[in-house]
């Protein structure tokens, strides 16, 4: 039996995988590398074109499109509040707060948006921002898993745990909840979440204080991630940065301050700034300093929503939380932008409605986390491969909002 002979064939990977930078452009001493879009250190199926010089970084090209599911072409064909579960699938690690800005934003259009219940109000509140810990959590957690550190990431998945417990016993779901409604809720808070909320937020407080110790002040985190990736305000700015990677860099810009939406201008809480306390204001550690900080007001934020609902809202017996929900939601002619502070940044929607018909003609979504991709060439040249993972870690990205 005759041996099959393989040839290798140059023009393989080039059809397959396509480049951006020409071969016959490359000096001597560079080279291409690929890192993903299998990769942990990548968060997702994100591959990043790499032109390196021995192992010092001259140009980064992002290559996306690896888990795009149509979004915005379901949205076209399904009524406003059959895209909410499409909604969740954006961020997936911080669905809540996708479906409040989504929600929000059709609520608006419809001119409904001041009548509906305080105590509604609260509880998207609380679900949100027991979701942005969550989110953070696992943005902390990996983050320390990139450059070396596996500890914290046992420890802040343990505690995010407890949250998807929360979650799951309000909504049915651990990540994708379809909770939020047009209007309204899905359901109450069961009898009982309260008081365990209460419970889980004292228990949480030093396991705060542990991870800033074991991770924030840790001195080798603080040497792989000082001085590294710094993100400059003006750069922000005009890349259109937003959220923990925005306010790393040195702006106290909080969309849920500036625009004051649903009860937060009846809330107490801070914005939490990057101070270049071990490095330079808008590095890596400012990024990540950034999220643990916010953690701690979402804390602040979650006490107040709970005094509300034990007290001046509290449950009663005639509460309905449908009892705003429109049977038909068909919002008059317009262009409408409504957006809100998710944990990664800046989440918009942009509708297009004809009046007409109570399906969108057009959803059309502002990813935050799509927008900070885009800065990575620009602070990533002239770095070490290595600080590459630690500047794409730091800005906490999730493929399935980029992708859409």
């Amino acid at each position: 039996m005759s041996k099959i002979q393989y040839q290798y064939d140059p023009t393989h990977f080039e059809a397959s995988e396509p480049l951006v930078t020409k071969k016959e452009n490359l000096r001597v001493e560079e080279m291409i590398l690929n890192i993903g879009p299998q990769h942990p250190s990548t968060h997702g199926v994100l591959r990043l074109e790499v032109v390196t010089d021995g192992e010092i970084i001259t140009d980064v090209i992002p290559h996306i499109g690896y888990l795009h599911r149509c979004f915005e072409k379901h949205a076209e064909k399904l009524p406003y509040n059959q895209i909410i579960p499409y909604v969740d699938r954006l961020d997936y690690v911080a669905a809540m707060n996708n479906e409040h800005a989504y929600v929000m934003g059709v609520e608006k259009m419809l001119g409904i948006d001041k009548d509906i219940p305080k105590r509604v109000e609260y509880i998207r509140v609380l679900v949100a921002e027991l979701n942005r810990i969550s989110s953070h959590f696992v943005a902390i957690g990996t983050y320390g898993l990139d450059i070396g550190s596996f500890t914290p990431f046992l420890w802040v998945m343990r505690d995010r745990e407890h949250i998807n417990r929360l979650l799951e016993w309000v909504t049915g779901a651990r990540m994708l909840y379809n909770y939020i409604w047009v209007g309204g809720l899905y359901y109450d808070l069961p009898l009982g979440f309260e008081e365990r909320c209460k419970d889980f937020i004292t228990y949480l407080k030093p396991k705060l204080k542990e991870l800033q110790t074991i991770i924030v002040d840790n001195k080798i985190f603080v040497e792989r991630t000082a001085n590294v990736g710094v993100l400059p305000m003006d750069l922000a700015i005009n890349y259109g940065v937003s959220g923990p990677c925005l306010r790393a860099s040195g702006l106290r810009y909080d969309l849920r301050r500036v625009d004051n939406y649903s009860v937060y201008p009846e809330l107490d809480f801070d914005i939490p700034v990057g101070e270049g306390k071990v490095g330079t204001v808008g590095d890596c550690w400012d990024r990540n300093y950034v999220r643990v900080q916010e953690c701690w007001e979402s804390v602040k934020i979650i006490e107040q929503c709970l005094e509300k609902l034990t007290k001046e809202h509290k449950r009663t017996r005639d509460f309905d939380p449908q009892a705003m929900v429109p049977k038909k939601i068909r919002p008059k002619e317009m262009d409408y932008y409504a957006r809100a502070e998710n944990p990664k940044g800046e989440l918009g929607f942009f509708f297009r409605t004809t009046g007409t018909y109570d399906i969108p003609f057009r959803v059309k979504v502002r990813s935050c986390c799509f927008v900070n991709l885009s800065v990575l060439p620009a602070i990533a040249k002239g770095v070490l491969l290595s600080d590459l993972i630690a500047i794409l870690g730091s800005l906490d990205l999730v493929m399935g909002e980029i992708d859409r």
